[in-house]
């Protein structure tokens, strides 16, 4: 009885280690596919973009953050009408430096920030002046193109302050 006992124990058991892994083999099937659908196609878009009124009439920094639901991407290059070159910009203890590219990471979101990455609108064609729109285009490794009107606030203009007014005005202007 002895050896009939270990016998079923050890089919048990066996069974039991079997049920287990094939019930987290599933589950890793099920997330393993839906992080592969993921991983083919990011979902990438913009929020909060403002180009603070310049003081150069040649030249205006943008800021913005890209929200990204999806896989990682790149983002390669950016693009306007107002201006013949748009460069990426990093700010790293107070030094500013020109970017090829920046990441863009799945299912989170890259910020473009006063005193940290950003946008350089070069030789503008004229003086953005507060109150103006500024199409940017930006440029990605996976995504298609995506176009934002951008506007032209206050020099002094602080997101993290004027929320619900910027929420109200955009309200507004549509």
């Amino acid at each position: 009885m002895n050896h009939r006992t270990t016998k079923h124990r050890a089919l048990t058991g066996g069974a039991l280690a079997l049920t287990a892994a094939l019930a987290l083999t599933g589950c890793g099937d099920d997330s393993g596919s839906g992080s592969k659908n993921t991983a083919k196609k990011p979902a990438i878009e913009v929020s909060g973009a403002y180009v603070p009124e310049p003081t150069m009439a040649d030249m205006a920094a943008g800021f913005f953050t890209l929200d990204n639901k999806g896989a990682a991407d790149k983002l390669t290059s950016a693009t306007s009408d107002i201006a013949k070159a748009v460069t990426l910009h990093s700010t790293k203890g107070g030094a500013m430096k020109e970017e090829k590219s920046f990441d863009v990471p799945a299912n989170g979101e890259l910020s473009f920030v006063s005193g940290g990455n950003h946008v350089m609108f070069e030789k503008l064609d004229h003086k953005l002046k507060k109150g103006e729109k500024v199409a940017l285009t930006l440029h990605f490794q996976k995504s298609d193109p995506i176009t934002v009107e951008v506007p032209v606030k206050e020099a002094t203009y602080n997101p993290g302050q004027h929320d619900s007014n910027a929420s109200h005005t955009s309200h507004k202007s549509h």
